[in-house]
């Protein structure tokens, strides 16, 4: 039987030079974006931090944290928003459980 719901966590890293505003637009919009495919959603911003490895040349990264449940099909599209979307440096989308 297919699952119907689970909990899912990403954590993506934001371009610090998007500046407080940009960096408070795009974790609003994929806040909205979770919240309209899910429920349960929660932000937890961890701020501007080292990176372990440059990326682009760039040595820091503000961190989110977003937990949420949703359907299987919601993750995927989530992963490949984060993916092209300006400002946002990495993402990473892992399965919780139900």
């Amino acid at each position: 039987m297919a699952k119907v719901s689970a909990n899912y966590e990403v954590v993506y890293i934001i371009d610090p030079a998007q500046g407080e505003e940009g960096i408070a637009n795009i974790v609003a919009s994929f806040k909205a974006l979770a919240e309209q495919n899910g429920s349960a959603v929660e932000v937890e911003e961890w701020g501007t931090r080292k990176l372990a490895y440059p990326i682009n040349f760039k040595n820091d990264g503000y961190y989110v944290l977003m937990s949420f449940t949703s359907e299987p099909s919601f993750p995927r599209e989530l992963s490949r928003k984060l993916g092209i979307a300006d400002g946002v440096m990495r993402s990473l989308v892992v399965c919780k459980g139900e």
